[in-house]
């Protein structure tokens, strides 16, 4: 089994991003025979529009992976542009994709729906996905609910080429992360950079204490039992806690008794217990950028050897190899 799957560098990772998707990565790297992560920079470039700004979050996503618990002895990471035989792989894949297949894709209308430009990189960002997923061979892609449809595109795209060129492509699969992992912002609604309700995971201690404090709780009185499932406090206490810890403070909204006060107090030390690891680990790896750089040009080297061999396939299916 293959693993694969990319995330994009828009900024500091959040919350949502690890517990709904970076963890479960890392538990994969553990169980694929093969797991290839990548720094998703060219998929970046449809909303980050500063250089510099794109470079340094390009390293410090990689950092905050290696401090997250990926592993490179047992995962391949790489940064997508370092691999430019998946943008030649993408322009062969879209002179058989149907404008009509793209032009249904719920992404792509909903981010024209949240004000972002329509241009050609936007619309056509699940060619670009499908290749990415194609020049490895993956057989497994982890996607979240919103993203199975990315995968279902890339299938369409896949067998497209494989009926008028021959079996070339491996059909991935989507492994549907769990569910259970929905990460509230401190609003209430999906966390989300575009909501601006985030809690960074690597924020300073202090500054995050700070902005828990300042979450918005209701009016209820302190000594009314309240039911704890679906409110932000706890469903983000439960995410950081352990099991007996949330067992305890659900035991605690339905007693009543207790102020908002206290569970923020208890998210605050819960979440800075659950990161103090990684936090130490991010602290060593941010000392020796050149050594991140060399896990990456090490994963580029091992991706684009399988790409290369992947992208040489389908040239030479097609006819543009060969002649």
């Amino acid at each position: 089994m293959r693993v694969l799957s990319g995330i994009q560098p828009t900024g500091p990772f959040h919350w949502g991003n690890y517990f709904g998707a970076i963890r479960q990565y890392i538990e994969l790297q553990d169980q694929a025979a093969e797991a290839y992560y990548f720094i998703a920079n060219l998929h970046a470039l449809t909303s980050v529009r500063d250089p510099e700004a794109l470079r340094q979050y390009t390293l410090n996503g990689a950092i905050d992976l290696l401090a997250l618990g990926l592993d490179p002895n047992k995962a391949v990471l790489f940064v997508q542009s370092d691999v430019p035989e998946v943008s030649e792989l993408c322009w062969l894949l879209l002179t058989g994709t149907p404008m009509g297949l793209l032009e249904r894709c719920v992404s792509y209308k909903d981010k024209l729906a949240k004000g972002l430009k329509a241009d050609a990189g936007l619309f056509t960002y699940p060619v670009l996905q499908a290749a990415d997923i194609l020049a490895y061979d993956a057989n497994l892609v982890p996607v979240g609910e919103d993203q199975v449809q990315h995968i279902e595109v890339c299938r369409d795209i896949a067998g497209s080429f494989n009926h008028h060129y021959g079996e070339t492509f491996v059909l991935p699969k989507a492994k549907i992360l769990d569910a259970s992992a929905r990460v509230p912002g401190t609003d209430g609604e999906k966390m989300s950079k575009s909501y601006g309700n985030t809690l960074a995971v690597f924020d300073d201690v202090k500054a995050q204490r700070k902005q828990i404090m300042r979450i918005t709780t209701d009016s209820r009185p302190m000594d009314q039992p309240k039911e704890p499932d679906g409110d932000v406090l706890f469903d983000l206490y439960r995410l950081v806690a352990s099991e007996s810890q949330a067992a305890e403070m659900a035991a605690l909204y339905r007693r009543g008794g207790f102020g908002y006060g206290d569970v923020k107090k208890a998210l605050a030390d819960a979440a800075e217990a659950f990161f103090a690891l990684s936090r130490e680990r991010r602290s060593d790896w941010v000392k020796r950028p050149d050594d991140v750089r060399d896990v990456l040009k090490a994963g580029a080297d091992k991706a684009r050897a399988k790409a290369a061999a992947t992208l040489a396939r389908a040239q030479a299916a097609c006819g543009v190899k060969g002649y």
